[in-house]
């Protein structure tokens, strides 16, 4: 009878390749400094942005909710004032919209003060050597 013991297989190089790869991204892995900045560096871009499409978003439904109100029925339900709920509705929409860009800036720079030290103390360690 066999011994089952004394059974081994060895993998292709391109199967033992992919193992390690596959290995490689369960592994818990330190972060670098260049990485670290990279990362942070994104982040008040992409608060800003979550920010300003989150309410242009809300001033388009706005808007688009002063404009079905004129051309659809929904204005003689309202009555004699349909019209001019609509337009108000609308311009609110605009406004609300408008206020998109500015609030990016604002976001923007404020994450960026927040960041500020630690961004400075990244690029300084990485410019020392």
């Amino acid at each position: 009878m066999e011994n089952k013991e004394d059974f081994s297989y060895t993998y292709s190089a391109a199967q033992q390749q992919e193992v390690a790869e596959i290995r490689k991204k369960y592994l818990p892995r330190e972060e670098n400094k260049m990485e670290r900045l990279r990362k942070l560096h994104a982040i008040p871009t992409q608060k800003a942005q979550a920010a300003s499409l989150t309410l242009g978003v809300i001033g388009a439904l706005i808007m688009g909710t002063g404009m079905s109100m004129v051309m659809t029925d929904i204005g003689a339900i309202l009555g004699n004032w349909s019209m001019v709920i609509a337009v108000i509705v609308g311009i609110v929409g605009m406004v609300i919209a408008a206020l998109a860009y500015p609030l990016y800036n604002r976001v923007l720079r404020s994450w960026r003060e927040k960041i500020a030290p630690e961004i400075l103390r990244l690029t300084d360690e990485l410019l020392q050597g």
